[in-house]
């Protein structure tokens, strides 16, 4: 069974808050009042993967609902991920004047326009979650789909056809690698805004990816 994301989670347990049944034993006492009502509503949360289920209070289930605290997941997706697209802006800046495709070039200005506002984004959620006491240390030569130094530079000296092939397998990889980023930040992560920017990344680059394998054909 697939994680539940932070937004699936929370959607679950607003939905057992909404169906709570108050049940209560025994008969009114003499001012009327049931007994065991003065303990309140329970809610039976379902657990995750492999964890058996919780019987929470109202008052804990509205606050597990509504937390979506960023933990240490999202804080690396959105660092890693910003330079992550960096690159892309990098590898797209390299296409005008040196392939022969028009339809490589209109793409290269797509992922360019695309990436540069989620570079921004990804920059302006880490300043407001103050991402910039939690610095970690990362070797980003090892996020996946990262180019090496050496295959750029065989990109920057390519012309022609061979410049627009090279440029559409460096990309596709690429955009391999920030996929998988996205899918690990919202099987790790606990921010819903993280979770809605790591599922645009999946969608786009998805449909870049057939996109520019249409284009090697």
């Amino acid at each position: 069974m697939p994680r539940r994301t932070p937004r699936a989670r929370a959607a679950v347990l607003a939905t057992a808050l909404a169906a709570v049944v108050i049940v209560s034993g025994g008969c009114d006492d003499g001012d009327g009042a049931k007994a065991g009502a003065d303990q309140g509503p329970s809610v039976v949360a379902p657990g995750r993967p492999g964890e058996p289920a919780r019987t929470l209070s109202a008052e804990e289930a509205a606050k597990a609902a509504r937390d979506d605290s960023p933990n240490s997941a999202d804080f690396r997706y959105a660092r890693m991920m910003i330079e992550h697209h960096e690159q892309a802006l990098v590898l797209t800046a390299l296409v005008p004047g040196r392939g022969s495709s028009t339809s490589v070039e209109r793409l290269a200005k797509r992922i360019s326009a695309a990436q540069k506002p989620e570079i921004g984004a990804m920059e302006g959620w880490l300043k407001n979650n103050g991402g910039d006491d939690r610095k970690e240390a990362h070797d980003h030569s090892a996020m996946p789909g990262m180019a090496t130094d050496e295959q750029i530079g065989r990109l920057r000296a390519a012309k022609g056809k061979a410049f627009d092939r090279l440029f559409l397998e460096l990309m596709i990889t690429h955009h391999q690698g920030a996929v998988t980023m996205a899918t690990e930040a919202l099987a790790d992560g606990n921010n819903v805004l993280v979770e809605e920017m790591a599922n645009d990344v999946v969608a786009q680059q998805t449909v870049e990816i057939d996109r520019m394998r249409g284009l090697m054909t």
